[in-house]
């Protein structure tokens, strides 16, 4: 493609540092789409006949169906992905192969081509995380009314509904949707006519072929379009994050698995055992996805590390992008499908998440009591903490303290203070907007509804 230029031919082992296409070569669809759109507007541009035109979208159709029947046959001297199909474009059509380059670098190319297949990417991404959300929520609306303790500091807190819990994560996961939304609409903007750096003297319509190519924007500035990889570093950085949330949800059901918990059992299906102990079942499918966690986060790492310092326009440096790239979306469609299967099959354990609960877990709302009784919070907690401290000395239950201690504490204890120790209750009072309450979790599970509906 560009040996004119040299007189001597590109050493063997230089070459395979050069080339890309055992990795970006799945993204022939991307190039092969780009190519057909870019002819179509060299053939509108009065660049190439109409004659060539076909006979150039022939080709790219007949190269299409060697890649999607697994018949294409690359060479060593493909360096690319786009090298390999104008070379095989001109062996099935000839010497007006060559025209197809016209007005294009492969800086742009390379440029569109990942846009494209980042949008696919992204669909795909979503796709899979709307998929763990409705188990959630699934499981959300088996659970109804089921108490299970809420932890802080992994410390029992409060008690809350098991759909609560499983809510929290399908809002985090939420989130995740609303950035790949975003971060689709600054993918889909089109490079292509921006040549190698300066654009291309050819009377092309880029809007017409960000239409053709489904993008909703073209590039402002030639420069910049070629060298741009934020909305790599945007989708990396939304893979990251997923694997950061699947890793807290895989935490958790690591834990609510153990036997010292015992809140749910997995399904063999997602579970494994041990090579030498026969009574283990271990949540490997959940201790994987907290696992994965790592390998995303560095894959943004590794991009951001090849985007420093680089000089305007395009470097070769940015070869470095795909491999990043490929490995967050191969991991997130394999982890994705796995979580959902594995929430989606989970037993929770409604009666042992109850029997959990205790009644240290309302000594705040011992501490309400005081406080609707007129005294100032810092105070009601200062007392109530003394209480339990009362009872971890006598080791007895919060509520199994005599009446007459509670009467002692404070003056404002009176001899209603015990019916505190209720944990429905408890629950029942937290009905604010997003709060625990039954009626406040229905209406999250109608939000949550809502949203699955949203594509």
């Amino acid at each position: 493609m560009w040996g004119g230029r040299f007189d001597e031919s590109i050493d063997a082992l230089m070459a395979r540092f050069n080339h890309s296409f055992r990795f970006d070569q799945r993204m022939w669809r991307e190039d092969i789409r780009g190519s057909m759109a870019w002819a179509r507007q060299l053939a509108q541009a009065g660049v190439i006949s109409a004659e060539e035109r076909d006979t150039l979208l022939a080709g790219l159709e007949a190269v299409f169906a060697e890649f999607a029947d697994g018949r294409f046959e690359a060479r060593p001297s493909d360096e690319d992905i786009h090298t390999a199909v104008e070379r095989r474009l001109g062996e099935l059509v000839g010497p007006v192969a060559g025209k197809l380059h016209t007005g294009r670098s492969r800086n742009d190319q390379v440029a569109t081509d990942v846009r494209l297949w980042t949008m696919g990417a992204i669909q795909r991404i979503d796709d899979g995380v709307r998929a763990l959300q409705q188990a959630l929520l699934t499981q959300a609306e088996a659970a109804g009314d089921a108490l299970m303790p809420g932890y802080t500091h992994l410390q029992r807190a409060q008690p809350v509904l098991l759909a609560h819990w499983l809510l929290s994560h399908f809002w985090s996961l939420q989130r995740d949707r609303e950035r790949l939304a975003d971060c689709a609409k600054r993918t889909a903007v089109l490079p292509l006519g921006s040549g190698a750096i300066a654009g291309t003297p050819l009377a092309i319509d880029r809007q017409a072929l960000a239409a053709d190519l489904g993008m909703a924007a073209i590039s402002p500035n030639s420069m910049d379009a070629v060298s741009d990889r934020d909305f790599i570093a945007e989708f990396l950085f939304c893979a990251a994050l997923i694997g950061v949330h699947l890793s807290r949800l895989a935490e958790d059901m690591i834990i609510y698995s153990s036997a010292e918990f015992g809140f749910v059992t997995l399904a063999d299906a997602y579970s494994t055992g041990s090579s030498l102990m026969p009574q283990k079942k271990n949540p490997d499918s959940f201790e994987l996805l907290r696992g994965k966690a790592g390998r995303l986060i560095g894959d943004l790492a590794t991009l951001l590390i090849v985007l420093k310092g680089l000089p305007s326009a395009y470097n070769k440096d940015l070869q470095e992008d795909k491999e990043p790239l490929f490995d967050a979306a191969d991991t997130l469609e394999l982890a994705l499908p796995v979580a959902a299967g594995a929430v989606a099959t989970a037993r929770f354990r409604y009666e042992r998440m109850r029997a959990a609960l205790d009644d240290a877990m309302l000594a705040t709302d011992v501490a309400d009591y005081l406080v609707a009784r007129g005294v100032p919070f810092r105070e009601a907690h200062h007392v109530v903490g003394r209480l339990v401290r009362e009872a971890e000395q006598r080791g007895v239950a919060l509520s199994a303290l005599p009446l007459d201690v509670f009467l002692a504490a404070h003056p404002a204890c009176g001899a209603d203070v015990l019916q505190v120790f209720n944990v429905d209750r408890s629950v029942a009072q937290r009905r604010v907007p997003g709060a625990t309450a039954p009626e406040a979790v229905h209406e999250q599970i109608v939000q949550a509804r809502r949203c699955m509906t949203e594509r």
